[in-house]
């Protein structure tokens, strides 16, 4: 009883000191040593209590050498998914289409399941148009190029100024005057070498139809609501998913127009515009400099998700986020039959989920 005490209190010891795995069990191998003499030299204690002494330590040791086993294991044997009985670098074969600095830059791209070798290829072959460089834009602008999209177009008309940067955290001080796309896409370009950002210094017209039917998807960032309405047009024409985002204040929202695959369009939520007053610009309502990141963020990672088909995206699904209260939920919203921009036969309206 005695030894196990100093056995128990060697251990707490260990513990409290930090000493490491290795050290801990050196700590115990002494103390296990130093009472064999004392167990077979007290009387009170017998023979049997130095035989019960031999075969705790036989256990400590068998216990020792299982984890150091196991630890040997792990450092030289990947993990096995449990499906395939395959490794995560089998399953996730590094595609030979990668720069060696490419596959460090996207280590963690390639050991995902969802996205791996097949899916960072998606998003390196993918061509991705984001209208405005501004809030939304900024954080959309830096975290896919982080992710290798391998061709951005950014196009924004407007020009850095001093106020953007409480929330336009892809610009700097000494960038302002400069137009926003191109300061943007300098910024971007810095980021990744690996991509390639092309700005369009200019506003969205009518006549961009073509610029919209070269991407795979558009990201949309502006902050009025005549600009969204000829952004989804465009996008429905030219039958390009169109990630669409909005804040003001302290609240966000994110969904994904699709209805050439069976979603809804900006449309089918507001055939109309808002009355004067009731969704201003962030210029005239104000908006808290970090809403912009989680709304942007989100949206990145929607366009990731849509583009190397991982999880389930936002069609047909409209994410609010209520940033004063840290609150979030989901609305199912539909296609309606009546809308006079996507024209679905199917029936109308917003459905709360």
């Amino acid at each position: 009883m005695l030894g196990l005490l100093f056995l128990i209190g060697a251990a707490l010891t260990s513990w409290v000191f930090g000493l490491s795995r290795l050290m801990t069990w050196l700590v115990l191998g002494v103390v296990w040593l130093a009472f064999i003499p004392i167990s077979g030299q007290l009387g009170r204690l017998g023979g049997d209590s130095l035989q019960g002494w031999m075969v705790l330590g036989f256990l400590g040791l068998a216990v020792f050498l299982y984890q150091s086993g196991l630890r040997w294991i792990r450092g030289h044997v990947g993990p096995i998914e449990p499906e395939t009985g395959e490794t995560t670098a089998e399953a996730q074969a590094i595609p030979p289409g990668l720069s060696d600095p490419e596959i460090d830059r996207y280590a963690r791209h390639l050991v995902l399941r969802e996205i791996g070798g097949p899916g960072q290829m998606r998003l390196r072959d993918a061509r991705v148009l984001v209208v405005g460089a501004g809030g939304l834009g900024a954080p959309i602008c830096l975290y896919l190029a982080a992710a290798g999209i391998g061709h951005i177009t950014v196009i924004d008309g407007d020009t850095v100024s001093l106020s953007n940067l409480q929330r336009q955290v892809i610009f700097r001080s000494d960038q302002q005057g400069q137009m926003k796309a191109a300061a943007a896409a300098a910024n971007m370009a810095a980021l990744n070498p690996h991509i390639a950002v092309e700005p369009v210094a200019r506003a969205l017209t009518e006549d961009d139809g073509s610029l919209i039917a070269a991407h795979d998807l558009v990201l949309d960032g502006t902050d009025d609501f005549e600009t969204r309405s000829l952004v989804n047009r465009l996008c429905v024409r030219a039958k390009v998913p169109l990630l669409a985002g909005a804040i003001a204040q302290w609240e966000g929202q994110v969904t994904l127009y699709d209805p050439a695959h069976g979603g809804p369009c900006l449309s089918c939520l507001f055939p109309e515009p808002p009355a004067r007053g009731l969704a201003p610009a962030c210029a005239e309502a104000g908006v808290v400099g970090a809403l912009p990141g989680v709304i942007g963020s989100q949206m990145a990672l929607e366009a990731i998700k849509h583009l190397t088909g991982a999880g389930l995206g936002l069609r047909g699904r409209l994410l609010v986020y209520d940033g004063l209260y840290g609150e979030t939920r989901m609305i199912g919203i539909e296609k309606r039959g009546d809308c006079p921009v996507c024209g679905s036969p199917l029936e109308a309206g917003p459905k709360a989920s």
